[in-house]
């Protein structure tokens, strides 16, 4: 399996040696045989090659199996040059957004409950002004004082979601929660509601409800306990996510791949953080995981059989290990740097059973 691993900005080159140090190890013990390829994409390819995603690495990531994207510091360089997360998901069709939150052993959640629950979010439209029309952009200036966003919702997107979401709750704990807004956004959070229901009466054995979505945020702080699949559109899905994640222990510890039929993309679920870039003290775990998440679904969909699948489950643990050890950066309460974090979780992979 070949997989292409872009660093991306800020600590993004950090904590992408630790993830790499972990799936070489997760390799090595499984016989995965990964061949991972770094290339450079975003503010070092701006510079270099005067665009953010040249065209080697695009022929390369379309030639691959797999991508591994770092953080990207986009809003430094908006509007001169794409943004390489943006750009994969929508060239790639890459339509579920994957992003687990959890507690984990040895970590106090902020909320004092333990959780386990999963946000799958339509990724390729919505009110994201970049990917929702075929050329230019869905946010208009109308005149110099007056803003039009517009947000597309179409069936055959709702569909696909909703689907991606009972198959998933099918192999967890058999729960769907679909968040919405259709009170306001009737038309379209309508239709993302009537493929929801669609997908529920299809599934009599799946436990299904519905959560307007700023009762969902004051019910995931009460008692994130109760959820299992959330699943709901973009941006609700987007902040959603961070919320959860972070109700885990830290925004650090939040795994997301972007899937779609046929390719996924691994990325951190959070930013590139320039304020602490250089500095050796970034946590590598979220990447870490989101690379783990890959290789589920290799294993899944790619033929990568019991290995991959094996080497997934394995990463998670050591990750969670890892935390419960204090083998951690100094966000989650540890005296590690990025590299030893990464080490001790890539020495972690090579020997649990």
């Amino acid at each position: 399996m070949r997989l292409i691993i872009l660093p991306g900005d800020g600590i993004g080159p950090e904590i992408t040696d630790a993830t790499l140090r972990v799936l070489e190890a997760a390799s090595a013990r499984f016989g995965l045989g990964l061949e991972l390829r770094r290339m450079e994409a975003g503010r070092a390819a701006l510079e270099r090659e005067g665009t953010t995603i040249p065209p080697a690495v695009e022929q390369a990531v379309r030639e691959a199996d797999g991508l591994i994207l770092g953080p990207m510091d986009t809003y430094a360089y908006a509007g001169q040059g794409a943004n390489p997360s943006a750009f994969f998901r929508k060239a790639f069709d890459l339509y579920a957004n994957i992003r687990p939150a959890r507690t984990w052993p040895g970590l106090r959640s902020p909320t004092g409950a333990e959780f386990d629950l999963v946000v799958v979010r339509e990724n390729t439209e919505g009110f994201y002004a970049d990917r929702n029309m075929e050329a230019g952009n869905a946010e208009l200036l109308v005149t110099p004082e007056v803003v039009v966003s517009l947000r597309r919702i179409t069936r055959a997107c709702c569909d696909r979601i909703a689907a991606a979401a009972f198959r998933l709750a099918a192999r967890r704990r058999r729960r769907v929660t679909a968040v919405h807004k259709a009170n306001v956004l009737a038309r379209g959070d309508g239709m993302f509601l009537e493929s929801c229901r669609r997908e529920a009466a299809a599934h009599p054995g799946i436990a299904y409800d519905e959560v307007i979505v700023d009762a969902m945020a004051a019910h995931l702080v009460r008692h994130p306990g109760r959820f299992d699949v959330v699943v709901t559109t973009n941006m609700f899905g987007d902040i959603l996510s961070d919320l959860a994640i972070e109700l885990s222990g830290s925004l650090g510890l939040g795994g997301s791949v972007n899937a779609g039929e046929r390719f996924c993309m691994a990325q951190a679920a959070h930013g590139s953080a320039p304020d602490i870039a250089g500095q050796g003290v970034a946590n590598p775990a979220s990447l870490i995981l989101s690379a783990g998440m890959l290789l589920g679904w290799l294993a899944e969909r790619r033929g990568g059989g019991h290995a991959f699948a094996a080497a997934a489950d394995a990463i998670e643990t050591a990750v969670a290990g890892a935390v419960a050890a204090g083998e951690t950066t100094r966000d989650l309460g540890g005296r590690l740097g990025t590299a030893a974090m990464g080490e001790a979780v890539a020495g972690r992979v090579a020997v649990e059973a």
